[in-house]
């Protein structure tokens, strides 16, 4: 019997954040009822029937950063989203049906569908999976960014983002090579006048944390008199404290990465008054970053600091 994939993305129009498609091959009788465009139902029908989907099809995903968006455009960085999730379905369909065009290529026998999201369950299917997965990323980013509603815009250019970009610049997050935001581009000599040299230390720190599995919980909690926690992390059944040291170029040699004792002793304090306010017991663990900001940043990660 030939085995028939339906395909879609989502986000190929936001700002911000990843594209992401899903592939899916339902069963004839899979039963789920409401099947429909993602943009035409709401999210919690879209997410009673992401859970239906992932339980009687197999449903494969592609996630492609908005690194890779801006070193090959967004069409093709859809293109290899859609690819990655065809090879993760668990058996290789015969063909893939695509909502709007098909690839431009056939090394995997596919079509295009226009308006396949409404026509073709499969498409309706893969819709829904692509946009509540990439909603969950742009949640779980949010609080990195606060100030930027990622969690409620999901990264598109509504009026609110354009004037936060416009206000505060692109993040870490942003397509470089969309018009809108090569236009907010921070520069040096702005992140020093307006002091975000330090919060974007944070942000990419956090950001790090998250691409290897970590929850980002909380971004400079303040703890009463000792100070702020730069980033609260979990994962697993540990809370991860991080310290975020960020340096320019010209800031090299100086004491602006180092963490000395006195210092040490006001993080244990405010770790402990963070956790008297928590219900549940944890493990916990302090980790120092360095980050020297340049073209390139670089991180340096001191995982498990000693608080004795």
């Amino acid at each position: 019997m030939e085995i028939i994939a339906g395909v879609d993305e989502a986000g190929r129009g936001p700002l911000a954040g990843p594209v992401v498609a899903s592939a899916v091959n339902l069963p004839k009788n899979h039963g789920i009822e409401g099947l429909a465009d993602s943009k035409k139902i709401s999210e919690k029908k879209r997410e009673k029937l992401f859970a239906e989907i992932k339980e009687v099809g197999d449903v494969g995903i592609g996630i492609v950063s908005h690194r890779t968006i801006d070193k090959i455009n967004i069409l093709q960085a859809t293109f290899k989203a859609m690819r990655q999730a065809i090879t993760k379905l668990e058996r290789p369909p015969d063909k893939s049906l695509i909502d709007g065009f098909g690839f431009p290529d056939q090394n995997i026998k596919n079509e295009g569908i226009i308006d396949g999201d409404s026509k073709v369950e499969s498409i309706s299917a893969a819709s829904i999976i692509a946009k509540v997965t990439r909603d969950k990323i742009m949640k779980e980013i949010n609080p990195i960014f606060p100030e930027y509603g990622f969690a409620k815009h999901k990264g598109y250019g509504t009026q609110y983002h354009m004037n936060v970009l416009r206000e505060l610049k692109a993040t870490p997050i942003h397509r470089k090579s969309f018009k809108p935001v090569q236009e907010n581009l921070p520069n040096m000599d702005w992140l020093k006048k307006n002091k975000k040299i330090g919060p974007l230390g944070e942000q990419l720190v956090a950001l790090q944390y998250y691409n290897n599995g970590y929850s980002i919980i909380e971004m400079n909690r303040s703890c009463s008199h000792y100070g702020e926690l730069d980033i609260i992390a979990q994962k697993n059944n540990e809370w991860v404290f991080v310290e975020v040291k960020t340096a320019t170029k010209e800031q090299l040699g100086g004491p602006v990465l180092k963490v000395d004792n006195s210092k040490l002793q006001k993080l244990e304090s405010a770790i402990q008054y963070f956790l008297s306010e928590q219900e549940d017991e944890k493990d916990i663990r302090l980790d120092v970053a360095t980050v020297m900001l340049s073209k390139t940043p670089i991180i340096n990660n001191y995982k498990g600091i000693s608080l004795d």
